[in-house]
């Protein structure tokens, strides 16, 4: 979208942009669960076709994210801070460079997730990108925000958003410590250096949810500002 359509749609919305955002990088997110079961069956031709669509809606959300940042107008009124928009863009779209880091070592390594803990994986990598979906759910109540004038029946829903948020990514915490007490018993068995990489792999997993609740973090906030 050019800067000039950008600065159209602020006109009529100042969170349109902001939800358009944060689908992209849903979109982006969402491919990490056909990307992990093509790198668990070794599919990596299919893993690879998946990562480049995972770069493509990452710079696609890094386009987006440059033209929020340039169009949106300092004379234009806004029904919350301009800084507080210019940061929550900024969180969003940490979740996509997340996205395309993990399926970039998962691809350089040909690294996959061992056997005995593939199950218990998948599940905390559906949790994490159900946070970033509910993450994306809040943001998309926001023109419902405006026309409430952020008051009444509206705010208590976004708010009950942002405390399912708030659990999700506890539950991602507690799935994250199960995966490394597993992944700690199997270490003897594997390569010291795919051990290294897969820790990392499953904080930057869990990043997904942090981030998330991150997002959630900043729509509490402007709405205790507005």
């Amino acid at each position: 979208m050019s800067t000039s359509s950008i600065l159209g749609v602020f006109a009529k919305s100042p969170f349109k942009p902001l939800l358009q955002h944060i689908l992209q990088i849903k979109a982006c997110v969402e491919l990490l669960i056909p990307f992990f079961e093509a790198a668990n069956h070794q599919q990596w031709s299919q893993a690879q076709d998946i990562r480049t669509e995972i770069i493509k809606l990452e710079n696609r959300a890094d386009k987006l994210k440059r033209d929020i940042r340039l169009s949106l107008p300092t004379g234009l009124f806004l029904p919350v801070a301009r800084v507080d928009l210019l940061e929550l863009v900024s969180v969003q779209d940490h979740m996509a460079n997340s996205a395309k880091d993990i399926s970039g070592v998962i691809i350089g390594r040909r690294l996959q997730i061992p056997l005995p803990i593939q199950n218990t994986f998948m599940i905390y990598l559906a949790l994490c990108i159900d946070a970033t979906k509910q993450a994306a759910q809040a943001i998309s109540e926001l023109n419902y925000l405006l026309e409430s004038s952020f008051s009444g029946p509206e705010v208590t829903f976004v708010q009950s958003l942002i405390r399912q948020l708030d659990t999700t990514e506890r539950d991602t915490d507690g799935l994250q410590v199960k995966l490394r007490a597993q992944l700690y018993v199997l270490e003897d068995k594997l390569n010291p250096i795919d051990v290294m990489f897969l820790y990392t792999i499953m904080v930057w997993v869990g990043d997904l949810a942090d981030t998330a609740e991150k997002v959630g973090a900043r729509l509490e906030l402007m709405l205790a500002r507005a």
